[in-house]
């Protein structure tokens, strides 16, 4: 999909991205602990997406849930696949509702709409609700990846931005972009300004996994690797000027 410009606020720089998908890692949201939710996180996320918001934007979120429990990890202690995945879907419901809340807390309307109905948490996956939320303005932040075991939330953040036709989905890291190997164990990691869908499928670059970049690529889906660490990132991915990798 190609970029389209769009006009940000009032003496702003315009936006590059008008429309974009964030994912964020379970991981993201757990801060310096090593399991569950840090608010404190939550609340700095929010306020990185209600300075896009006021800036014109309109964003959707996908969270994972591994900061409560991941699928993979069931799977490998013997648990049987589909019900680790259910477990791990179920858990990125409790991300998305306390997103949801921090959300309120900075004054900007958000929906969280899963994918598996539990109409007492939330509102179920319907795209045209959905569609409608992004419409007028709000946060749709989308729970339980696509609702199916054995697709991983990177998987359903791209299903997602293609079907609210997102102009790109921009996966939230703590490094600065994608790199040869990890820049945290080597120094000498090489890092990619650019790539093409082929190079990161053929090289096997850890970005997100091979069904979600293939599927970007079947749909001519940018997708943008970013740090959220740093404060102000998100707002100029949007801008096109963010220290990032753009795979296209």
């Amino acid at each position: 999909m190609a970029a389209q410009a769009a006009a940000g606020g009032a003496g702003s720089q315009p936006l590059v991205y008008k429309r974009l998908l964030l994912k964020l890692s379970g991981e993201a949201l757990m801060g310096p602990g090593a399991f569950g939710i840090d608010m404190a996180v939550c609340e700095r996320l929010s306020r990185e997406i209600a300075e896009a918001i006021t800036a014109g934007a309109e964003i959707a979120v996908v969270v994972g849930g591994g900061n409560i429990f991941r699928g993979l990890a069931g799977a490998a202690k013997g648990m049987e696949r589909a019900t680790a995945d259910y477990m791990g879907m179920l858990a990125t419901v409790m991300n998305a509702l306390a997103l949801e809340n921090a959300l309120k807390n900075a004054n900007v309307e958000a929906r969280v709409l899963s994918a598996i109905p539990m109409p007492t948490v939330c509102e179920s996956y319907v795209r045209p609700k959905a569609l409608h939320h992004m419409n007028a303005g709000r946060v749709v932040i989308f729970a339980a990846g696509t609702g199916n075991p054995f697709f991983t939330t990177d998987t359903a953040a791209t299903l997602r931005a293609i079907e609210m036709d997102c102009q790109a989905v921009a996966k939230a890291t703590q490094v600065d972009g994608v790199y040869d190997c990890d820049p945290r164990k080597n120094p000498n990691a090489i890092r990619y300004d650019r790539l093409g869908y082929a190079e990161v499928l053929a090289r096997d670059l850890k970005v997100m996994d091979g069904a979600a970049i293939a599927l970007a690529r079947d749909n001519a889906l940018p997708v943008i690797v970013f740090s959220i660490e740093e404060p102000g990132n998100l707002l100029k991915v949007l801008r096109g000027d963010g220290r990032a990798t753009v795979i296209e």
